[in-house]
């Protein structure tokens, strides 16, 4: 069994989850169903492969302007 690290931030009426390990995000209605997508979205995506997830060692969250 592997642990996967992820965020999840709302868009509108929608939470979207994304795994910090790999490129894989999905969403959901709720926090929950985010989530829960998400762990399944992974296991898809490494389905009939062995595997090692990378380390996630350090974790940063920010906010910024432009000029866009």
């Amino acid at each position: 069994m592997k642990e996967i690290e992820f965020v999840i931030w709302q868009e509108g009426k929608y939470y979207v989850s994304q795994c910090l390990n790999v490129n894989v995000s999905s969403f959901g209605e709720t926090i929950d169903e985010a989530t829960a997508n998400l762990k399944e979205a992974v296991e898809l995506y490494f389905e009939n492969e062995t595997f090692d997830l990378p380390k996630i060692n350090k974790i940063m969250l920010g906010r910024e302007l432009i000029n866009a």
